[in-house]
């Protein structure tokens, strides 16, 4: 055998520092995308807020924009959508009201309609599953027991006891139903250690990122016994170039320890701040990123100007400056691009939600939008999570225009919302001396043609917080 170079041409999908960031800044929402602005304009002297650049080009690009071509999606594919942000002007609303929404700083921060927790995403996404009642309880019980970091601590045999009497499960069925959570988002959620945890972030990056093979076995095997043995302990246990180690280490550091930690505690008096506007005009749904929604920096002239004069050294460390800000200023424009793609997918779908309300809007899931956007689901839940949009109907969380669906007899479906929010009318229209039993409420849908059981309105119901039929016997 000899040995011998040879040179080969291929194409790889790079797990880049830019692209590591454009993930990390999709997922944020408006208000940590600004205390991220923010700390990178203190720390880089390349950038600087637009609104204090006196010496900037005229045409800048808007907010979450940049001047290059847009980088790939995070997850695969190519993103690229046309939009603009959006300052007011004269929209059409079917409520017949007009005007901008960022003349008043008053009403940038609005107060959310319902918490953001790790728990109600991880529930929200349970509920979009075709799972059957059993798997879902057991769903629930694992949500619920999984602690602020977004582990799960207890053994399955004490999952199994909380399900008693109402629900018996073994492990097995117990454990299958936890490795569907762990491919929720945030990614490594429902792991019951730190290799696990990082072991399923790993599984959600492309089978092209340098040293993925590497970095798995790592965390499947010696990552307890690294800090001790150190880099090159590790390398001649697994036989292993210290390099390619370093390099697979670097992968795993570059991980989420804690995914629960990404979801804040949100209580019913927070307030949040929309990150897209959507209005009426000429009978079509439009929307546009909100003025606030991504603050605009720029590249300061000045210090790039400055780049062709000064030393060796001050030039390099000012090159490597505006490198990062121009990877931040791409990053911006990758997530505002793929924040309108997904609205305006949602638009589609879900116009008679927007006309109608809840008993119009349809089944849709993450899949659906992902697979007519070209894009990973995952791209999707960190493009719609914690964010909102300003609607005729309010401010709403993204994640409200999802919905799971219930075949109808007309062979059509109709979502879970949709049928809460008729049991909601015909409850709040009922004979307060004799009201509607559950029973009596799944009759009533079955005629209009919704086939549900007892126990699913009985579900629907308790989800409300409405009480049975005979707690809510009042004399008119």
């Amino acid at each position: 055998m000899k040995a011998r170079l040879q040179t080969s041409m291929g194409q790889n999908l790079v797990m880049t520092p830019q692209l590591r960031q454009a993930i990390r800044l999709l997922q944020m929402s408006s208000t940590e995308l600004e205390l991220e602005l923010t700390e990178a304009v203190e720390t880089n002297p390349l950038l600087e807020w637009a609104e204090n650049s006196e010496g900037a080009d005229g045409d800048e690009a808007p907010a979450g924009s940049a001047n290059d071509d847009a980088p790939i999606d995070p997850a695969q594919g190519d993103i690229n959508a046309d939009g603009e942000d959006w300052d007011g002007g004269d929209e059409d609303w079917s409520s017949g009201r007009s005007g901008s929404f960022d003349g008043d700083e008053d009403n940038e921060r609005e107060q959310a309609e319902d918490g953001d927790t790790l728990a109600d995403h991880l529930l929200w996404q349970l509920h979009l599953t075709h799972l059957g009642p059993c798997d879902r309880a057991i769903g629930v019980a694992l949500i619920d027991a999984l602690d602020e970091d977004g582990y799960l601590r207890e053994p399955l045999s004490a999952i199994a006891q909380t399900l008693l009497p109402e629900t018996h499960a073994d492990e097995d069925e117990i454990l299958a139903v936890l490795r569907q959570i762990q491919r929720f988002d945030p990614a490594g959620v429902g792991a019951r250690s730190l290799g696990e945890c990082l072991s399923l972030q790993l599984d959600v990056l492309p089978c092209q990122t340098p040293a993925l093979a590497l970095a798995r076995r790592i965390a499947d095997g010696p990552l307890e016994r690294l800090p001790r043995a150190g880099i090159s302990g590790i390398a001649q246990e697994l036989k292993q170039p210290v390099a390619d180690v370093e390099e697979a280490v670097q992968l795993l550091r570059s991980l989420d320890p804690r995914p629960g930690k990404q979801l804040g505690q949100m209580t019913s008096d927070t307030y949040v701040v929309p990150d897209c506007v959507v209005w009426r005009q000429r009978g079509i749904w439009r929307c546009a990123l909100a003025g606030h929604a991504g603050p605009r920096v720029v590249i300061n002239q000045s210090y790039e100007q400055l780049i062709r004069r000064c030393g060796d050294a001050d030039a390099s460390y000012l090159r490597a400056q505006l490198q990062e800000a121009r990877w931040l200023l791409k990053s911006l424009q990758a997530r505002g691009e793929t924040l309108l793609r997904v609205v305006n997918s949602l638009l589609h779908h879900q116009a008679g939600f927007l006309e109608f309300g809840e008993q119009a809007l349809r089944p849709l899931t993450l899949r659906e939008i992902a697979g007519e956007l070209e894009l990973h689901e995952s791209t999707i839940s960190r493009a719609i999570a914690r964010k909102y949009v300003r609607t005729p109907r309010g401010t709403l969380p993204l994640r409200a225009f999802f919905a799971s669906g219930i075949d109808t007899e007309g062979g059509g479906e109709a979502s879970s919302t949709a049928i809460q929010s008729m049991i909601r009318n015909l409850i709040d229209a009922e004979n307060p001396r004799k009201p509607l039993s559950d029973a009596k409420l799944a009759e009533m849908l079955k005629t209009s043609g919704i086939p549900v059981a007892r126990r699913t309105v009985a579900k629907y119901r308790e989800a409300m917080n409405i009480c049975a039929s005979h707690e809510r016997v009042r004399i008119a």
